[in-house]
């Protein structure tokens, strides 16, 4: 298992993020330090958060994510073993949101506060926020990573032209540019990213972080018919893959799975990294079992006939 690249950043990552999203929601503070021990221990780097994780929580306010990372970093002291990666922007409440220069001052502090840490090594935008100039974003950016509190940036969410449009700010202007880019991306869902997003960060050496890589979990195989749809919180998610196009790619992935002796959440997460371009694909875990299947993946080779049997179900 090779690192790969985070765009012209230096950061190096192992080619599985481990999803935040769980810590301190479905995952308490207790199996979460279980799953990132687990992580770490299986030779793996990358850990993806936001601050925004996890405001739907009942009674939550947003940085319980980060807050738990904070306190495994602290008491596990492997800050120097992982890459964290956390986001900016999306509404946390009292007005605090968006990619302004003095919001992203206040919330990157906000951040490194709950992580406990005195840097970030990738900072990204969470979604875009067409109230603020680029200019400002990226002269705000640089100053971080001028500052030392932040190692590179990336974005998640962006259309393929502001994403272009903010590659060309940053060039225009001498300042640092987006190193990585974090699309919805998976087996059911390809064709936005391959067609708008895909073509931008191959041209620009851009990275590639993609979430909801296992389409929120129907792409582990666990969710066959509506009956099933009651089996996880996130089950309402997948009613809309129960189609034809869907159940042809859970197929495909049985077929595959089977050949290699492991689950459809492994071949799906290898598909991905298999893919020119792809730094990692994020999953989370909530457990330490599931994680080690979802690990996985790092060590399966898909064939080129694997490839295309999965290409060809999910054709779009």
């Amino acid at each position: 298992m090779e690192k790969r690249a985070i765009g012209t950043s230096g950061l190096k990552v192992y080619p599985f993020a481990l999803g935040g999203n769980v810590f301190g929601w479905t995952a308490d503070e207790r199996r979460s330090f279980t799953i990132l021990d687990g992580f770490v221990d299986a030779g793996l780097d990358l850990i993806d958060t936001a601050d925004v994780y996890s405001t739907w929580g009942p009674g939550h306010k947003g940085g319980e994510s980060e807050t738990v990372i904070g306190n495994w970093l602290k008491r596990s002291g492997k800050r120097d073993k992982v890459t964290i990666a956390t986001k900016v922007g999306k509404p946390m409440g009292d007005g605090k949101k968006g990619l302004s220069r003095k919001y992203i001052t206040q919330a990157v502090e906000d951040s490194l506060k709950r992580l406990q840490t005195d840097y970030i090594d990738l900072y990204q935008s969470h979604e875009d926020d067409l109230n603020t100039s680029l200019l400002e974003t990226m002269e705000t950016f640089t100053g971080l990573i001028k500052q030392g509190k932040v190692r590179a940036i990336g974005a998640s969410n962006y259309s393929g032209a502001r994403l272009r449009e903010a590659i060309n700010v940053s060039a225009d202007n001498n300042l640092t540019a987006y190193q990585c880019m974090q699309p919805e991306y998976n087996l059911y869902a390809r064709e936005r990213y391959e067609k708008e997003i895909e073509p931008i960060c191959r041209e620009n050496n851009i990275g590639v972080i993609s979430y909801y890589s296992l389409a929120s979990g129907f792409l582990t195989g666990k969710y066959r018919s509506e009956n099933d749809l009651s089996k996880s919180t996130r089950g309402q998610g997948v009613k809309k893959m129960l189609n034809p196009r869907g159940y042809k790619i859970l197929a495909a992935l049985d077929k595959v799975a089977a050949e290699h002796k492991v689950t459809q959440a492994a071949v799906a997460l290898a598909w991905i990294m298999a893919r020119p371009g792809i730094t990692a694909p994020i999953a989370s875990a909530t457990s330490v079992d599931q994680l080690h299947e979802l690990v996985k993946a790092t060590a399966l080779k898909l064939t080129g006939h694997d490839i295309d049997q999965l290409n060809s179900a999910s054709s779009y």
